[in-house]
Order: C-alpha cells, then structure tokens, then sequence
C-alpha cells in the first residue's frame, strides 16, 4: 500500500514538472525574427549583463539563442560580436533604487502592490528586440508617476467616502474640525448636523459649509473665516483592461492620473498602443491619452485625474515601424493616421551628425515578402508609413571630394583642401614652407589610380622649390618630404669611466672631449686628464686579414679645468670617452669585526697587504669566552666570490632558517600533504680556521682583507642545531661523545623523505662538509660545537627502481669479487 502511494506521489510530481516546463516554455517568445546586424552595443551589452546575473557563460547563452529560434548563421555573427565587445568594454552592472508611494503629510488609504514579477523575470533576450518608443517609462522603477499628496486640494476635486475635509473657523469663532466623509457622503458638523458633500468638488463643499455654520449662529463673513482643506484622502477602484502588461483592478488614491494607473499595470505590452489610450468613464469614452504627447512635448492635458470605477483600456497598435541606423533614437513608433516620415524622424530626435540624409532605405512589405524602397529626401512630408515598415538611414561615406595631404619636414603637416589647378609648390607654400632640415634630393607622392589601388610618384624638391618642375595634384594625394633625421641613425657619443653622469650623450658637429665631458657632469673624485682614450668606429677595415683593426683608439690630454684650446679632439658620431682613474689613487675600504674582541667595530684597510691576523690585533685580540675555531668570514664581494648575491642566503638569514623548519613542521602534522624548500641556498662565507690563522700569522690561510669584510668571533658554542628531514627539528646540546646519528636521533630520528646519504654539516666557520659513501656505508662528517646538521628531502622522481636494483646487485657483485680476492690471496 505504501508502495502504490508513493508511485501515485512520484507520477503527481512528475506530471507537475512537465506542466510547469511546458509552461515555462510557452512564455518565451522565439526570437527567429532578431537580426544581429540591427542589434546595438548598448543592447549587446544589456544581454550579457543579464546572461552573467543568470550565470550563463558565452557559450551556453549562444546555445539558448539557438534554442529558442535564431538561425545559425545569425547565432556565429552574435558570438563574432559578443568576442568584439569584450575586447573593447569593461562590463558594469547598474542598480536602480527602489520608489515608494508614501509621502509625508497625508496618508494613502490603499496599499500597493509589491509583487512585481515584470522585473524579476525579465527575458533574457528581451535587450535584443527592438525598443518600443515610450514603453520605457512605466517600466522604469524611478518614475512612478505617483501623485504629489502636498499640493493644495484641486478645486474640482470630487468629495466621496472615506474622505477627511478639515475645517478650520478663525475670527469671532475658533473652532477646528477633522470629519470622515461616511459611505453615504454625509459629513457630521458637532452642534451644526448633519450635511451632504458627496460627488461635490471640494469648491461646492466649502460653500454648503459655509452657509450651514452661518444659518447656525456662526458670523461667517461678519469677523469669522471658514477655511476647508482635504485631509487624508481617500482610494479608489480602477480597472485596466487591454494590452497591458498586468490588466485587472487596482486601488489607487483618489488624486491618482492615467499615467499612475497605467504605471501600476505595468504600462503597455509589446502590442499594446501608446497612442490611443481610452478612458471609459459611465460607459462612454470621455478622453484619449497619446503618450508620444507627453515624452515630446511634456503634455498632459489628457492625463486626467481618474474616478472610482473609470476604466482605462489600451487597446492593439494599428502601424508600426521601425528606424535604425544613423538616427538618435533608433526604436519601433506607432504610426497614427495622417502622421508622415517626417514626423516619425522628429519623434527619433532626427539624424546624427554622419547621417546621410540624402535617401532613406525602406524595406516593406509586400503580398507574400518584403521588397527595398529609397525614399528622397524631398518626399520625407509626403510619404505614409505603412504596416511593418523598416526605414535604414545609413552614415555618410568616410571619402573626401577635395582632400590632398602633406607630411614630413614642412611647418604645417596635415590635410589641406584640393583647389581648381593646386600644385605641389603651392601645397608647399601652404604648408608654411620646407624645414631646415629637409632631405631636398626626393620627395614622393602616393596617388590613388581609378582602381583603388596605389602609385609612388618621385620628385627632386630642390626642382620645386626652384619652379622648374610643376606637378599638379590630384584627390587623395600625400605628399611626403623626409627630414635629413629620418634618414640615418640618431648620432650619439658615450662616455665611459671616472665622470660624474656616464652614458650616452646627442651628437653636435664640433663637439669635443671637453664638452662632452662637461655633459657628464664634469670629471669624478680621482680622474686622471692626463690619459683619456677615444674609441672611433672604424670604415674601412680588411675583411681578409686576420689581424685588422675592429675599431680606431686615439690618447688624448686635456687639461684639468677644461679651459678652450685649440689642440682640442673634435669627435665624430658614435665615438666612445673612456676616463680612467689616477695611478695610486684609491677609495677607503672598510671591514668590521664583530663578536668576542676588545673592540668590535668598523675598521679600514691601512695598507694592500693588511690579512685577518693583522685586524683582530687591531680589535686588541680575542676575549677570555671567544671560541676562535668558529670564527667567521663573511664577504659579499661579487667579483671574487662569482656568485649571485640575489640569490638567497640561507646561512646568513636566520628568518628564512626558521621558516624552514616550521615548513617540516607543518608537513609532518599534516602526512598528507607534502613541502618542498625552494629556497636556493648561497653561502657568501668564506671558511677560515681563525684558530690556527692567529696562531700562525701571516701563512696561507690568513687571508687579504677585502672591502666589506665581515670578521665575527662567536663565543663558546655548547649546541648543535640538527634541521631538514627529520622529525623534530631542534637544537641538541654537544658531547663530544656524540656521533653524528646520536645528533639526528635527538632530534626524532630521520624523517620518512630524508636523504641519508646527502647529510652535510654547516660548521660555525662557515665551511660545509658533506657525507661520504663507502660501499653501502654512509660515512658522515664530525660535529663540533655550534654546527648545523641538515638532511635534505629525497628527489620526488619515480620510476628509478630498477636503476636502484641494477645498481645494489652490481654493488654485491662487486664486494663479492673483493672477497673474493682477499681470500685467494691468503691461500
């Protein structure tokens, strides 16, 4: 039994889908009738806006189009359009904000309806179908049309229930009453009775008012005024029938217009007329609203104040035609008879400024297709439109009758106007002239020939210029003259060495060394005068000798404070100054000495052959707790050392060493993630045994000072830092009873990944040793005080087991031939 319930539920829920997809189905329009070409970017845009909110991708909106009726070949130029928009805008989604119909003051007895399903599901091809002129305006969230409840009554306002009037008696009297109109339009005056205001306009009203409270003892134009306002006024029901978008009945307040009801349903539908919008009121037609009145001429003669139980009907549109292209407002406009083109084009705001206005494209139609009509420009007043017309105005055509064009080495470059007989010495002359620097052996002239197509013209300027040759123009010429600059390479000189600002300089005819110098900044701290090289290219060189000259070198003395001279070297273009440095001059070096001496500090270098010996007597020697094995050399000098100091330098920076090992930290809380160091070791210390260098100074291991040496001298190290793949990293106190591998177990043992054999040790000193393999032996390096023992992580390759296999049988072969022969050799 539970069974048969359930598959009577799962039919029910079935069937219910299938309904709900058919109907969903149903309320899509087909679009087969859209044509890209006619789609603007500003609607492109809207679509895929949309698109993205609905969480479409390109791909699947172009699916959709295909599904609901739009051909293939329409559906490739939208995606050949919709790549094109991407690549030029930037999309960006606007939000509106939301209107209310409360005001401050009086109150509306009704409440609106808040269930707005036209705006929340909106088709989502809707931006693609041409824009109907004036629909807009009831669909815009900004523009309710709401009546203003602060402006003084309408005199012609119709009193009716559930109306408050307020009466204010001042003067003789003073009295203030607010009084509910009931159903029956009768007003309750205290003391005065009972008196009739319905279907009164509020003037009438105020007048029975009036003579009731002066027929009851009230001096009413005898000292005492009566004033009567509308205070909180009343709803109304009208009903909306036709082509709207949400026909039915609504309840609206009582000062509400034709425009606030239409508003509330929604305005007109895509069928819907603008222009012959009926108010039936007693069952008779009292007015017609034309909407293009009021977006044209702000007109709202016809936008009358409705009544309870008007109807307003919008009936179908009769004529409808569409303007695209080079119009301001391309859309769909209904046509009402005896209207022509030319209204329509004032209803579009006329032609933009590229319009070609000659002639407009019209393609209508006919008995069974359509057909291409051109309407003249003198006949715009006097053509009807007709059902299903399509007018094109197309943009002018990007040509000029009368243009020719000059460009290079004149003053004024550009496009000038082709005159009856213009030559080219006259387009010269227009152009204010040839520049100095004027190549005046060629010019040129590309021309256009009847068939599109290209020609180059030559001519000697000097000959134009002189009026013995006379060339004259043609439409579409360019003139092209090129300035002596163009036509080589940009001249330069470099200089090089002891200046103050070297590099390369602007080429000058009689430039000399002097001058360039004083170009650089004048000479640096040390220069010598006496010796400065000149590199000249060379032009002429021996192609098939082996021994020819690559460039030409002169030595030239000048004197130190650049005075003129007649001796000085003129240089030529592309010439290369070399300024050198005075013989013995040098710059101070300085070196530091850090840690256990008597006076760390900066020091400089007194002499070329100054060695480590010399500065730590300068630092007044070692102290009492120093540990002179682990002292330190560090230098950062590129050219001796030849490495890459952008590399990182793991033995100097202990944030990076500490970060590191929270890495393996984290790796072995975590087994199933791996973390790979990448930091690229480079040691910049320079492993020296300060020990033996202090006891025998002045040998091969007390090295030359360099400038920027760092010294350091640490005190007596008791610990011994084990890192790497292991499973605590962490610092191990020294015994010197301890082996290597007592080290690593202290710190957890090796870890799963650690590469046994590529151990290596970091002495305080700098100096790095690593393991060494004996047969399938690991012999690993001692350890002393202050060292850092680092296993590293195994090589993620795979697929090397049978390289491991080949490799540990060849090793047992081996051992066993060694056996082998030992034994023999005992026998």
């Amino acid at each position: 039994m539970n069974r048969l319930r359930f598959l009577i539920f799962l039919i029910a829920v079935l069937s219910f889908g299938a309904v709900t997809n058919i109907t969903a189905q149903t309320n899509l329009q087909n679009i087969s009738s859209i044509n890209v070409d006619d789609i603007s970017d500003q609607q492109l845009i809207q679509l895929l806006q949309q698109a993205q909110k609905s969480g479409l991708t390109d791909a699947e909106l172009l699916q959709q189009a295909q599904n609901r009726g739009m051909s293939a070949a329409q559906v490739q130029k939208l995606e050949l359009r919709i790549k094109k928009l991407r690549t030029k805008n930037n999309e960006s989604s606007n939000t509106k904000p939301d209107s209310t119909l409360t005001q401050q003051g009086r109150q509306l007895n009704y409440k609106p309806d808040t269930t707005d399903t036209l705006y929340t599901n909106k088709d989502l091809f809707e931006s693609l179908k041409p824009k109907i002129f004036g629909a807009d305006i009831f669909k815009n969230k900004n523009s309710s049309f709401e009546p203003n409840l602060k402006l003084a009554t309408p005199l012609n306002y119709i009193v009716g229930p559930n109306d408050q009037l307020n009466i204010n008696v001042y003067g003789s009297s003073l009295v203030n009453w607010k009084l509910e109109v009931s159903p029956e339009g009768n007003i309750n005056i205290p003391g005065v009775g009972i008196l009739n205001v319905g279907s009164k306009t509020i003037e009438q009203a105020t007048a029975l008012i009036k003579s009731r409270l002066a027929a009851n003892n009230y001096a009413v134009g005898r000292g005492t005024s009566v004033q009567v306002t509308l205070g909180n006024i009343r709803s109304i029901q009208v009903i909306i029938i036709g082509q709207v978008a949400k026909p039915g009945t609504y309840t609206l307040p009582s000062l509400a217009t034709v425009f606030n009801a239409l508003y509330m349903a929604g305005g007109p539908n895509d069928n819907g007329s603008l222009r012959q919008i009926e108010v039936i009121r007693n069952n008779h037609i009292i007015r017609y609203l034309d909407v293009y009145d009021f977006l044209l001429k702000g007109d709202q003669k016809n936008n009358i104040t409705l009544q309870d139980q008007d109807i307003v009907r919008v009936p179908t549109y009769r004529t409808r035609v569409q303007l695209i292209g080079e119009i301001k407002i391309p859309a769909l406009f209904e046509v009402l008879p005896g209207e022509s083109l030319d209204n329509i084009i004032t209803y579009a705001g006329g032609f933009t400024d590229s319009a070609y206005t000659a002639r407009i494209k019209v393609s209508q139609v006919s008995d069974q297709q359509r057909k291409i009509t051109d309407v003249l420009e003198a006949d715009y007043k006097n053509y009807i439109p007709l059902r299903g017309d399509k007018y094109t105005i197309e943009p002018i055509i990007y040509r000029f009758e009368n243009r020719v064009v000059i460009k290079g080495a004149v003053f004024r470059p550009g496009d000038y106007e082709l005159q009856s007989g213009l030559t080219l010495l006259q387009l010269i002359d227009k152009a204010a002239g040839l520049k100095e620097d004027a190549f005046t052996e060629r010019g040129t002239i590309t021309r256009l020939k009847p068939d599109n197509s290209t020609e180059i013209i030559g001519f000697n300027v000097k000959d134009v210029i002189n009026k013995s040759v006379n060339i004259p123009l043609q439409r579409e010429d360019i003139v092209n003259i090129s300035s002596i600059f163009d036509l080589r390479d940009k001249y330069t000189v470099t200089i090089n060495g002891n200046v103050r600002k070297p590099g390369k300089f602007a080429f000058s005819e009689n430039m000399k060394v002097e001058d360039l110098i004083l170009k650089a900044g004048g000479f640096a701290e040390g220069a010598s005068t006496n010796r400065i090289e000149v590199a000249r290219r060379v032009t002429d060189a021996d192609p098939s000798s082996k021994n020819s000259s690559v460039s030409q070198v002169f030595s030239v003395n000048i004197d130190g404070k650049l005075k003129p001279a007649d001796a000085n070297f003129v240089l030529t273009p592309f010439d290369i100054v070399s300024v050198y440095s005075l013989p013995g001059y040098e710059k101070q070096k300085t070196v530091k000495v850090e840690g256990e001496v008597l006076y760390p500090g900066s020091y400089t270098i007194k002499s070329k052959n100054e060695k480590i010996s010399d500065l730590i007597a300068r630092a007044g020697g070692l102290t009492a707790s120093a540990d002179a094995a682990g002292g330190s050399l560090k230098r950062d000098n590129f050219a001796i050392l030849g490495i890459d100091k952008n590399k990182a330098d793991t033995a100097s920076v202990n944030a990076e060493r500490s970060a590191r090992i929270n890495r393996l930290k984290q790796s072995y809380k975590d087994s199933t993630k791996t973390t790979t160091d990448t930091v690229q070791q480079r040691n910049n210390y320079v492993g020296i045994e300060l020990d033996k260098i202090l006891k025998s100074p002045g040998s091969k291991t007390d090295l030359l000072l360099e400038n920027g040496d760092v010294i350091r001298v640490p005190k007596q190290q008791q610990i011994v830092r084990v890192n790497g793949q292991v499973l605590y990293p962490s610092a191990v106190v020294f015994d010197k009873s301890k082996s290597f591998n007592d080290f690593v177990s202290n710190a957890g043992g090796y870890g799963p990944d650690a590469l046994r054999r590529g151990a290596y040790v970091v002495y305080p000193n700098g100096t790095v040793k690593g393991t060494r393999k004996f047969l399938f032996f690991n012999n690993h390096p001692s350890v002393k005080p202050g060292s850092e023992i680092y296993v590293p992580k195994k090589s993620e390759s795979k697929g090397n087991t049978a390289q491991t296999i080949l490799g540990f049988t060849t090793g047992l072969a081996s051992l066993g031939a060694i056996i082998l022969g030992i034994l023999s050799l005992n026998k």
